[in-house]
């Protein structure tokens, strides 16, 4: 799992408000047992200081001090078995060193009680935890995880407790995840002194990513004062500066009680945990004054500008259009929790969507390709700040675009919003609070930390509905209120900084020699003595990677801890005018959730790749009587939004066999479903394809997206290339979701006339939405069901078809029953493509890219899901990554990730993320291999390898998402048991003759991809294809 740093946390833009309502009213739910405890009451060394029940939420709040330290605890109790603790420090450094960030990595690689290196990793593969990380904010630490399991909770209290107020901070762990000097191959002292570490190359990584060096960038000169104006999570150059003493320093003044909050959130009861903080942790220590307090930044007389430079984007539609430039505003305060609602929603209002004032005046002219990576309420920092700016455009119009943004809040001041807008975002967050997710308490931690971080009240946060009502009331007494916000915050507001981005061809050299000086200048102060101790600390750390761990002072759960059955999930199969439709009765508190799966058979292969483009702009052109902006404004009135995607699904029985469609999804408020089923059937029947302009905003917006997108998941891009000529379904997910396809964007945006391209829309539409080649499904309440079937045959009923008897393309197509133990010849069948004559071959594929890292991945050809085998090898990929891969490409090669995983389309992948190696990479993929066909591992391994797939097999399922396996995969509640049975059963000798077997040098049938920099080896040896 990728330990985030996020330097801006991308705050929700709005909350996403979920969670499970409770299956079981138990008789006191837990949100009842919580109403017990009254201001006042002392339990465990803490008082209770407020008590909240916010039934909108279903939950009740607690709010406890603890007498001894002043730490601060905040219980939410709720009906929901995924509990999650989180405790956060206010961390403020004065340095662009990272030393938040590097010590976020080294409290978790071992703790008094937990000697052993890195419990966090281990921890994951001995706990059925849902989700454990550490993220590292501008201004905070946080150390949340979730499981649905009490045993486990306690385990991982232990740990989590133990490593941040009690961690070893070894300097070895700092050498590792921090910085060090070192030879280049650590057992030859004449190579080359060069950096390393864990946290030195995630951020060299994250520096390529042009959109977070600006964000970073913006921050620090907006707020110059105190700690916003460095890099919290390390500026590559700095990171060298920090001494291991540093380190030790900042965890004594930082992580202490003292300036610590914690978040606790499910049905446990809080008294226990209250109970083990105490003991464990909180009784060892006595108050202090933590000096962490961030001032307030100083405002400016007058506004300011700055400019910065990047990395140019190999990918970008137009070379000449790669500047970017924002103005960003310093805003109020916070902790003010009904100021900062209301800046939100101006924000939204402000931005969001095509209605919105800015999107009409900067978006639409198509200066730019999008709006700047920042853009909008940023609530992150004490005081907030709203951003506004184009990114793609060319340094000719900077001078222009500072004029359209004062010009539009001109315009704002003048003219308002429209009341139905103002209705559209408030009928947002009544969606938002109703819909379910299964982590809702990991939302609500992030939602609330930053407000929580400078001492503001993090319950005031949840109680929306009476921020709403507030709203209402002064847009009531006030219709200028908005107005004279706009003024006060942006008209007349003197902190304002317009920064501009230019590319520069030269950056990655200039990063690079800067880097090779910064080596250079600690080199040559070395002596002989010097040069021979970092030789020997490097073969000490090198030893101390390669020792066996004793992982035995570890709590954890053992394989019987797991449920043996899964619960079922009941569905009824029915028609709606012809079409077969799965109903799914389940609590979703009064939405309705409507998916649709449309084949894709009939569409000539020439189309293909335009398929993702037809998803993405198919609801965003007007349909109907309605132009874009009406359709726009009808699904955020009437809608939780639709959205269509193409989808490739691999057969759960046979490799050369899958599935292309494209799913439709929407949700409404039970009191929308006429208005929304009323939306579809126009999309269906009368969407727009006639405005060229509209559709190349559109087209620039998603070839910026996807040319973003991959510094940030280009081990996803890999995987996807290297499977690509393994089986039928890797060939077109790589035409769907690969470089294909993102290259294929990158050509469509730079064509002066999409006239081609809009043709081959309604071409699409005709092949795609229709009855004949539909399935759907709803989940709703069983009281809504029949209303819903009702709406349902309306809308089908209402598309209109061409009745032209279309010929699937391909000639072999295999029928399945959509439920596998219905009887065949039902009216519910998935239409596969089957390809009995694909030949498998082998390929190696390197991309390179402007990156200082690589992204690299191995995939080879396996077994489908319902083979016996497919549950060994997915043991086998969680125990290679826990056991041996993680130690290779992390520990000793620095990657910022890596592992091995078994895929859905029976392929089983390897992959580095922001990896300083590449062909090194792939030897520690087969060494990964002979460890494990020589069984170098235990029992106790296969054991926690075992409890590790579970908790991704058990995660939590949203009420919206139950049934979905079934309906998009074919996959019964029968056939996961018999997985679930499968998994059980697996062995040690299993294991040895799977990787023997699938993954062995002569048996595999494997292809290879590297997105990275330059590689003279690579490009002299023929066996590469170089792109």
């Amino acid at each position: 799992m990728f330990r985030q740093t996020r330097t801006i946390l991308k705050k929700l833009r709005y909350l996403s408000f979920q969670g499970q309502k409770p299956w079981r009213y138990s008789s006191t739910s837990a949100r009842e047992r919580a109403l017990q405890y009254k201001a006042g009451q002392q339990v465990h060394g803490f008082t209770v200081t407020e008590v909240t029940a916010v039934p909108d939420l279903f939950l009740t709040a607690v709010k406890l001090n603890h007498d001894n330290t002043g730490a601060q605890y905040l219980h939410v109790a709720r009906d929901d078995s995924n509990n999650l603790f989180s405790v956060q420090f206010r961390t403020t450094p004065m340095d662009s060193t990272g030393v938040p960030h590097i010590l976020e990595h080294t409290v978790l690689c071992g703790s008094q009680k937990y000697p052993c290196r890195d419990p966090f990793f281990k921890m994951l593969n001995r706990s059925l935890s849902t989700f454990m990380n550490a993220f590292t904010a501008s201004d905070y630490t946080m150390y949340p995880f979730s499981t649905q399991n009490g045993k486990d909770f306690q385990n991982l209290l232990s740990v989590y407790l133990d490593a941040v107020f009690f961690p070893c901070l070894r300097e070895l762990d700092f050498w590792q995840e921090g910085w060090r000097l070192e030879n280049e191959n650590p057992t030859d002292p004449n190579t080359p002194l060069v950096f390393k570490g864990v946290v030195f190359n995630e951020m060299k990584g994250a520096f390529t990513d042009s959109e977070r060096l600006y964000a970073q960038h913006l921050q620090n000169k907006l707020y110059p004062d105190h700690t916003y104006s460095v890099v919290s999570g390390g500026e590559p150059l700095a990171i060298p500066d920090l001494t291991w003493e540093q380190l030790r320093q900042f965890h004594a003044t930082h992580y202490h009680p003292s300036n610590a909050r914690f978040f606790t959130y499910g049905d446990l009861p809080l008294e226990q945990h209250l109970k083990q903080i105490q003991e464990e942790a909180l009784c060892k220590f006595e108050r202090m004054q933590p000096n962490t307090a961030v001032p307030p930044q100083t405002h400016w007389g007058a506004p300011r500008e700055d400019h910065v430079t990047c990395g140019p984007d190999a990918l970008a539609p137009d070379p000449e259009k790669q500047n970017t430039l924002c103005m960003s505003y310093l805003l109020g305060d916070i902790t003010d929790t009904f100021e900062a609602f209301t800046l939100s929603l101006l924000s939204s209002l402000m931005i969001s969507g095509p209605n919105s004032p800015f999107y009409k005046a900067l978006i639409e002219p198509k200066i730019g390709t999008d709006f700047s990576s920042v853009v909008g309420y940023d609530g992150s920092t004490k005081e907030a700040s709203f951003s506004i700016g184009l990114q793609g455009m060319a340094e000719s119009d900077i001078e222009h675009v500072k004029q359209i943004i004062s010009q539009t809040i001109d315009d704002i001041i003048a003219n308002g919003f429209e009341e139905e807008r103002i209705e559209a975002l408030l009928h947002k967050i009544e969606i938002q609070m109703k819909h379910q997710s299964t982590s809702f308490g990991l939302s609500l931690a992030s939602y609330i930390a930053s407000c929580w971080n400078h001492d503001g009240d993090p319950v005031e946060l949840l109680k929306i509905s009476d921020n709403v009502t507030k709203f209402r009331q002064c847009l009531k007494d006030n219709p200028l209120y908005l107005q004279e916000k706009v003024k006060h915050y942006f008209k007349d507001n003197t902190h304002r900084l317009t920064l501009s981005m230019s590319p520069d061809e030269a950056y990655f050299e200039k990063q690079a020699k800067a880097e090779q000086d910064k080596l250079q200048q600690k080199v040559q102060t070395l002596s002989e003595n010097d040069r021979k101790e970092i030789y020997e600390k490097g073969l000490q750390l090198l030893a101390a990677q390669s020792t066996v761990q004793d992982a035995s002072c570890l709590p954890a759960l053992k394989v019987s801890d797991i449920e043996p059955t899964i619960a079922i999930t009941p569905v009824q199969m029915g028609t709606a005018g012809g079409v077969p439709v799965q109903y799914c009765e389940q609590p979703t508190n009064g939405m309705v959730y409507f998916r649709a799966m449309c084949s894709l058979n009939t569409l000539p292969e020439d189309l293909k790749i335009y398929v993702p483009l037809f998803c993405n702009v198919i609801t965003k052109l007007g349909c109907g009587v309605m132009d874009y902006r009406q359709q726009s404004q009808q699904i955020e009135l009437k809608t939780g939004g639709m959205s269509i995607s193409p989808q490739v699904i691999p057969d759960s029985t046979d490799l050369d066999m899958y599935e292309q469609g494209l799913l439709i999804s929407s949700s409404c408020l039970e009191r929308n479903l006429p208005d929304m089923f009323h939306l579809w059937g126009e999309i269906f029947n009368s969407p727009h394809f006639d405005d060229e302009e509209r559709l190349r905003v559109l087209v620039m917006m998603a070839a910026q997206e996807l040319s973003n997108g991959i510094s940030y998941s280009g081990h996803m891009y890999a995987m996807t290339r290297a499977g690509r000529t393994l089986t039928p379904s890797g060939d077109l997910q790589e035409t769907f979701g690969g470089m294909d396809q993102v290259k294929f964007m990158k050509r469509i945006a730079e064509m002066s006339d999409l006239t081609t391209v809009l043709r081959k829309l309604p071409r699409i539409k005709r092949h795609l939405l229709s009855p004949d080649n539909m399935r759907c499904a709803i989940n709703a309440t069983p009281q809504k069901m029949s209303d819903t079937s009702v709406e349902m045959e309306k809308f089908v009923n209402s598309i209109t078809t061409k009745k032209k008897d279309r010929k699937p393309v391909r000639p072999h197509i295999v029928e399945r029953p959509l439920d596998p133990l219905l009887a065949p010849g039902s009216d519910a069948t998935r239409k596969l493509i089957s390809e009995p004559n694909f030949k498998p071959c082998q390929l190696k594929t390197y991309f390179q890219l402007p990156f200082p890292v690589n992204f690299v991945s191995e995939c080879v050809r396996t077994v489908p899901f319902t083979d016996p085998d497919y549950a060994s090898l997915c043991i086998l990929g969680r125990m290679m990554t826990a056991k041996f891969l993680h130690g290779e490409i992390r520990e000793k090669g620095g990657a910022y990730g890596g592992g091995a995983r078994m895929g859905r389309g029976g392929l089983f992948s390897f992959y580095s993320y922001r990896d300083p190696n590449s062909v090194q990479t792939l030897s520690a993929f087969r060494n990964g291999v002979e460890w494990a066909k020589a069984g170098k591992f235990t029992q106790q391994d296969i054991d926690e390898a075992k409890l590790s797939v579970f908790s991704a097999v058990d995660a939590p399922v949203a009420p919206s998402d139950k049934g979905m396996n079934l309906f998009l995969n074919g996959v019964s509640d029968e056939m996961k048991q018999r997985h679930r049975e499968q998994l059980f059963a697996v062995t040690a000798k299993n294991l040895t003759d799977a990787a023997s077997r699938y993954l062995g040098i002569g048996q595999r049938t494997c292809g290879v991809a590297i997105l990275g920099p330059e590689n003279e080896s690579i490009k002299k040896d023929p066996s590469w294809i170089v792109k």
